[in-house]
């Protein structure tokens, strides 16, 4: 049987779309909100399935990546997060690349050689790698309005992928992707999709409410950003990490999402300037973890905060 194993945000969702463009096949989908990357064990794993995993930490799901290679299952590999150690077997393909520069789209926009280059793009944007977008699209021919449309659809694909749960969101991850596959082109999307309205709507109204919350922290190098337990929160909270970098681009920002007045949902950016060091700091969490420039914490304890703010400091003096 085959498997495609993906993270629910425009890097994910957008990979696969390219790869199945290009190498249809039936698989049963395996995914779900964007931190939700531990995905790899849901797959009841039998001898000879084939598993195409896109986007999520090799790390985070090595032991299940090991099982299903020990059960006999093929594993190809795409991604751009941290990964430890890889092992070695001869039914595990990767494409790994950690580099800050590049999100698994673009790993496999190299792979098939620019043939869906317009979702690569779309993705990149979300993935708000946008001096990567622009040059490609410039590279590719891809006027300064129609970038502008692909950037609008990746920043609304990525905002659909974050939440606490599915109810969140205003599609299922698994679900857009199902809406998003029967289109080639992302501009047939874009004016023919009824969803591409709905996000747009959607993301609108959250980025209102959200640019109303006054900073808790906020210097020329750190800013940081408490939102309240409610589900638009939760839906714009990553976007909106990525807008605040654009912004300033100088300054490290974290946003937090209050959940049950227990924890918080974190989302962390490194300035855009250097792109260093989001990562290092979640991963001193237990829930914590990411890339070098966009990393976050599934759960930080209410009573972790002072210490998340003193480990934010120090990490981005």
């Amino acid at each position: 049987m085959n498997f495609d194993i993906f993270n629910g945000d425009a890097d994910g969702i957008c990979a696969l779309h390219q790869l199945r463009l290009a190498e249809p096949c039936d698989a049963q989908l395996i995914t779900g909100v964007k931190r939700d990357i531990d995905l790899v064990k849901r797959v009841p794993v039998e001898l000879y399935d084939n598993l195409v995993v896109l986007d999520i930490s090799f790390d985070k799901n090595r032991n299940a990546v090991e099982q299903a290679l020990e059960k006999g299952a093929s594993v190809t590999y795409y991604d751009h997060h941290f990964a430890g150690e890889l092992p070695d077997n001869k039914n595990l393909k990767y494409f790994i690349n950690t580099a800050a520069e590049i999100c698994t789209s673009l790993i496999v926009n190299q792979q098939l050689k620019g043939k869906y280059v317009k979702w690569a793009i779309t993705a990149a944007f979300g993935d708000n790698l946008q001096v990567q977008a622009i040059e490609l699209a410039d590279r590719v021919g891809i006027s300064a309005a129609d970038t502008e449309l692909l950037k609008t659809l990746g920043v609304l694909i990525n905002y659909n992928g974050y939440g606490l749960k599915i109810e969140d969101l205003y599609f299922a991850p698994d679900a857009l992707y199902q809406i998003i596959k029967c289109y080639k082109d992302p501009f047939d999307f874009i004016k023919n999709e009824k969803a591409f309205l709905t996000l747009k709507q959607g993301y609108e109204s959250d980025l209102e409410k959200v640019q109303a919350i006054i900073p808790d922290l906020l210097t020329d190098k750190q800013g940081i950003y408490l939102l309240p337990d409610a589900s638009w929160a939760r839906r714009i909270s990553g976007v909106y990490g990525n807008i605040l970098t654009q912004q300033t681009p100088s300054r490290a920002h974290a946003v937090l999402s209050l959940i049950d007045d227990k924890y918080y949902v974190v989302s962390v950016r490194a300035p855009l300037d250097y792109r260093e060091g989001a990562d290092d700091l979640c991963r001193q969490f237990e829930t914590g973890g990411g890339r070098k420039a966009a990393a976050g914490i599934n759960k930080l304890p209410v009573a972790e905060y002072s210490l998340f703010v003193e480990k934010f400091k120090l990490q981005f003096p």
